[in-house]
């Protein structure tokens, strides 16, 4: 199907930047305002669904596998589509937004998949939606370059064969984009990231002998996954490339996608390339969903959940054996530590913890996970050729061994530890400072030797909330409360000013991330996303 002539009005509602008219194009302006038309509607359709289900949950506080969906898991004959030959060794995959620099070290990191990230680990201001689908195409024509203002280092591309495959992750359902209107809507960020994304890169993408692949966030249920397949037929007919190009990975990391990994993947099994475990976002799904559950649903310390924790576990291994038995990739949790140049006995302890942990998904079947620093690869690439060797994957091993049961997803209370004091200070440190950043466009901050995005954020402010709603009581004989977050919050302004000094503190966003944090933390009304109200104060 040819490309109509664009229909009007779209509107872009932005100062123009440098070399926009390229990725602004008429035709591909059109491309996006077909897809809001065609498909938002049935956004805001599932978006209320989910307002729905959260109140069942409130109800009930408990949830179950679809008996309306038995059929579909009961039947072993399907499987999604084979895997093309770019997606199916991806045993390391490092993440990262799109800025130049990051694209560069990224495609030049060593690893299988490069995450290139809309979401998370992207604070969506315009110049950032814009010159990161840029960044991309200067990638892909091998246009890019780029030189440290600071320290003069430039950075460009190795050979095409020792580059990152590109896995691109749009903005999830729930965010609109403010600077692209149609018919006077603002058009889901969704639809803004994949449409400019594939409109100019999907057959430039199958020249090079790989295609468009996409990780798709905070997915909640198998309709919304049915959306993003209609999504990706439509699109496909569309531009004009053959059905079945596009791939997916879907991201389950929230509660309710937990109960509905094998009809998530059947939705799309002409598209689905693999299922990914993020663990974060995973907990704040639960807070969020089981926020009036009572104690047992109350979670500890962020950094005392493991993925060893028994209810984390039987996620994590539910999702291989999903996988497996539908012929998916299974892909692992994130290593975000970031390596200090200044302590080596700080790398020594985390490099054992990230080789631990990558040792153990290697051995419980998954065919590969993340990193968030270059210098985390090789640990990871050692982990996975420890256990695949030679072999892309590992989706023979079946993991018929797993039987999880539908209370053991949510056996929160399976975990004995307790929140601490300290783990409600780290919340706030945690918070301000990546909120702070955020406001100034960062979305991949590192804060504390980790590298924090979106999702960091939402676990600590979610766990303020839910410790003073459920009326923690910590081990130093201080109760959560509203007057205690503030307290914490506004020693941690006068620690960052002190830290900082006072004219880098009066030149950043620290009040407004202070007072944002919370709001979020502390309104009764519990906000769905933080990032919707940060939304309306970022700038640009």
């Amino acid at each position: 199907m040819s490309a109509p002539a664009p229909s009007s009005p779209v509107v872009v509602d932005a100062e123009p930047l440098p070399r926009q008219e390229e990725v602004l194009t008429d035709e591909a302006l059109a491309f996006v305002a077909e897809l809001h038309r065609r498909f938002t509607p049935r956004r805001a359709g599932l978006l209320a669904r989910r307002a729905e289900r959260r109140a069942e949950i409130a109800r009930t506080s408990t949830l179950d596998f679809l008996p309306e969906t038995a059929a579909i898991r009961a039947d072993d004959s399907w499987k999604v589509a084979p895997s093309p030959a770019a997606l199916n060794d991806r045993r390391v995959e490092i993440t990262g937004p799109t800025d130049r620099k990051m694209t560069i070290n990224a495609l030049n990191s060593g690893a299988k998949i490069w995450l290139a990230d809309f979401e998370d680990a992207s604070a969506p201001t315009w110049e950032n939606v814009v010159t990161g689908q840029l960044n991309l195409i200067d990638a892909y024509t091998r246009a890019i370059d780029f030189t440290d203002p600071n320290s003069g280092k430039s950075y460009a591309l190795k050979a095409e064969d020792e580059l990152a495959t590109v896995v691109m992750r749009p903005r999830g359902w729930h965010l609109n984009e403010r600077h692209l209107l149609v018919d006077g809507e603002q058009v889901p960020g969704a639809f803004v990231d994949f449409g400019l994304y594939f409109f100019h890169n999907a057959q430039r993408l199958i020249d090079l002998g790989k295609g468009p692949y996409f990780y798709l966030p905070k997915t909640e249920s198998h309709l919304e996954a049915r959306l993003w397949n209609d999504v990706f037929v439509f699109a496909q007919d569309y531009v004009g490339v053959p059905q079945g190009t596009v791939r997916a990975t879907v991201l389950i990391e929230t509660i309710t996608a937990a109960y509905e990994m094998e009809e998530i993947l059947y939705e799309l099994r002409d598209h689905a390339s693999g299922l990914n475990a993020g663990r974060w976002d995973y907990l704040f799904s639960i807070v969020k969903n089981f926020r009036d559950g009572g104690p047992k649903f109350v979670l500890p310390d962020r950094n005392a959940v493991t993925m060893t924790a028994p209810f984390m576990r039987a996620y994590t291994e539910l999702l291989v054996r999903t996988c497996h038995k539908r012929a998916a990739h299974a892909i692992g949790g994130m290593a975000a530590f970031i390596p200090s140049r200044r302590d080596e006995e700080v790398n020594k302890v985390a490099f054992e913890k990230v080789k631990a942990d990558k040792d153990r998904e290697a051995g419980d079947g998954f065919d590969g996970s993340w990193v968030a620093h270059p210098d985390l690869v090789p640990i990871a690439m050692a982990s996975f050729d420890a256990v695949l060797g030679e072999k892309p994957n590992q989706k023979d091993r079946l993991r018929e061994d797993v039987d999880v049961k539908a209370a053991d997803l949510i056996a929160v209370d399976s975990l004995h530890a307790k929140p601490t004091y300290p783990g409600l200070v780290n919340a706030v440190q945690v918070g301000i400072r990546y909120i702070e950043a955020w406001l100034r466009g960062l979305g991949a901050v590192a804060i504390f030797n980790l590298m924090e995005d979106a999702a960091t954020a939402e676990i600590s402010r979610s766990q303020i909330w839910q410790w003073i709603n459920a009326g923690v009581e910590f081990e130093n004989g201080e109760k959560a409360t509203p007057e205690l977050a503030r307290k914490v919050a506004a020693e941690e302004l006068e620690n960052i000013r002190a830290e900082i000094g006072a004219d880098a503190f009066a030149g950043g966003h620290w009040q407004q991330a202070h007072d944002l944090l919370l709001e979020v933390a502390l309104d009764d009304d519990y906000a769905d996303f933080l990032t919707l109200p940060a939304y309306e104060q970022l700038r640009g």
